[in-house]
């Protein structure tokens, strides 16, 4: 095999961290057992999510988050599993958390973390501190990114991952209406990459958690299950077009030099009010 298998959960999310964190351990073990590389988890599943199951920081145990967490980066290392894994991350008072995604290494290590940049008027009112880069990380020679929900309205930041050289996109969300899946369609054909949305549970109403491919259509679809296991490899026939000549091509395009050098001087082109 060329590729690397992913593994995508989509959980039911609970105000309680320490269900929680039995739940990503469980789906750890499963997406292990699946020969996965690498599984993802939704927006605030380790914490709960702000304006869903928590509507006070302070009820949130976050000793109990962190020894989770704790727990979670030590089985990673027993599994040699990386994980993704959504959850409130508190900075120091009075500064609001993050909205973030732990990025676990085979080895156990908490690596990085991405922060949510654009987060949403509620959030941004009253419960989140926003981040402020772009976080890419390199698994068995495929680059991933990550990005959180309501992102998937700001198209820059997609193109911004293209040009960081991802080839999957992990987008783990709490989504709140079905276009949410026309966007992110939309987005894996123009930037000729795969996109894993990891969503709740409580959402499956609105559109089921997946893989969609570098076409736009889905190489994989969680329905009333709770992980889905799929490969992704950039050496199958069928993505020839979108990974080996379209995304190369879009990127000589926005360079300009391809227009340039072949722009004009004629008077039939400079006047745009004659026939």
């Amino acid at each position: 095999m060329t590729g690397i298998r992913i593994a995508i959960a989509q959980p039911e999310v609970t105000a309680d961290a320490r269900t929680n964190g039995s739940t990503v351990r469980k789906l750890m073990r499963k997406a292990a057992a699946g020969k996965a590389r690498l599984v993802q988890f939704p927006e605030g599943l380790l914490s709960g999510y702000a304006k869903e199951q928590i509507q006070d920081w302070a009820d949130v145990d976050w000793p109990a988050v962190r020894d989770e967490l704790e727990q979670i980066m030590a089985l990673a290392a027993e599994l040699r599993l990386w994980v993704v894994l959504g959850s409130a991350h508190p900075l120091t008072p009075p500064n609001r958390p993050h909205n973030s995604l732990y990025v676990i290494s085979d080895q156990g290590e908490l690596v990085d973390r991405y922060d949510k940049r654009f987060c949403s008027q509620t959030e941004i009112t009253r419960f989140y501190s926003p981040g402020t880069e772009p976080v890419v990380f390199d698994v068995d020679g495929y680059r991933f990114g990550l990005m959180i929900c309501v992102e998937i309205n700001f198209p820059h930041l997609f193109s911004e991952y293209e040009r960081l050289g991802v080839e999957c996109l992990l987008l783990s969300a709490y989504p709140i209406d079905s276009v949410f899946e026309v966007k992110a369609r939309a987005y894996a054909a123009i930037n000729s990459y795969w996109v894993a949305m990891s969503l709740p549970a409580q959402t499956n109403h609105l559109m089921p958690s997946g893989l969609i491919a570098p076409t736009g259509t889905y190489d994989a679809l969680l329905s009333d299950t709770d992980l889905a296991i799929a490969d992704l490899d950039r050496d199958a026939p069928d993505l020839h077009v979108p990974l080996n000549l379209a995304r190369p091509w879009r990127a000589a395009a926005l360079k300009g030099d391809i227009y340039r050098t072949r722009r004009v001087t004629d008077p039939r082109s400079a006047n745009r009010t004659t026939t």
